[in-house]
């Protein structure tokens, strides 16, 4: 499932920096739990200009949040994204419309266009708002064109509980190791995982928590090597995912030092999945505290190259 933030749903309604703050709160609460299920929360790039309370724009607003507040929302709606114009599906000439109101060029409009494609997605709403209400019906009209209209329904989720209920309903129930090999086989079709490569945790009593983190960094994976253009060259997503993911002071990803890879280099050394008889020297990882597990994959990612995971489970370079 794909989740938009719903930029309607702040409209000047905001009367103060508290209440306004609060509603923040909320909506990053709930862009948590999606990220947890590894799901994107799609915002518009103009989102961050929105006007919560009148003659104050977000930006402005935000800058009374506590730094690491203010950092993690900044990061997401003008830096990490992910932004759903980038990827638009409808343009300005569809016509779409919900409760009488013209929503095409929105993400209400593009929810249910992707929607209207097979795709299935969500809204995630701000509250108190005038988008307090479930499901939302939108119509594509297409009249002027002599065919009949469509009718798209999206859920509106405005509270993180609720939404995580709901993901935990809807998400294959992962109890094991076992459960989230299974499952990360299906869910990240871009990537290729070696025989085996989740046996390394079978000795370790399962942690959801953990799981949940080797999941989020799938998924980080997944997108990013899916961030190329048909000419190799990676999107302008695929420059953000590099640079929050694999370069930030934050990264969720990093190399081997140079004294690991000379000491460990027959641990960071794995089979080719696809190539009997070669070997892959795979010393890029992603961290999962506080567990000291790492998740091993091939490097550089390229358009033309398989992305690898070859490994999970105990830190390798312990010395």
């Amino acid at each position: 499932m794909e989740f938009f933030a719903n930029a309607l749903s702040i409209h000047l309604q905001f009367h103060d920096l508290p209440t306004f703050h609060g509603a923040l709160g909320r909506l990053m609460r709930m862009r948590d739990v999606a990220d947890r299920f590894g799901r994107n929360l799609y915002c518009h790039r103009s989102f961050v200009d929105a006007e919560p309370i009148p003659g104050i724009r977000m930006q402005q607003a935000v800058q009374r949040l506590a730094v690491n507040e203010r950092r993690a929302l900044m990061i997401w709606l003008t830096g990490h994204g992910p932004f759903w114009d980038d990827l638009r599906r409808h343009d300005a000439g569809d016509w779409l419309e919900c409760r009488g109101e013209i929503v095409t060029d929105t993400a209400v409009g593009e929810a249910a266009y992707r929607t209207l494609r097979g795709a299935e997605c969500a809204l995630i709403s701000a509250t108190p708002s005038d988008w307090d209400f479930s499901p939302v019906e939108v119509i594509r009209n297409r009249e002027a064109e002599g065919l009949d209209n469509q009718n798209a329904t999206l859920e509106n989720w405005r509270n993180a509980a609720a939404l995580e209920a709901r993901l935990q309903d809807t998400a294959p129930p992962i109890r094991s190791w076992a459960d989230l090999d299974s499952f990360s086989k299906i869910r990240f079709g871009s990537l290729t995982f070696a025989e085996g490569c989740f046996d390394p945790l079978a000795g370790i009593p399962f942690a959801k928590s953990a799981a949940d983190r080797i999941l989020a960094l799938l998924t980080v994976l997944d997108r990013f090597a899916k961030a190329f253009d048909a000419g190799g060259s990676r999107t302008s997503e695929g420059s953000r995912i590099y640079q929050d993911y694999f370069t930030s002071d934050n990264a969720r990803f990093s190399d081997s030092s140079d004294s690991e890879k000379r000491s460990f280099r027959t641990e960071l050394t794995f089979p080719h999945p696809d190539k009997p008889g070669e070997f892959l020297f795979c010393t890029w990882h992603g961290k999962v505290r506080p567990m000291t597990l790492r998740l091993h994959f091939s490097w550089p990612i390229r358009a033309d190259e398989p992305v690898h995971v070859v490994y999970a489970g105990p830190k390798l370079t312990k010395r």
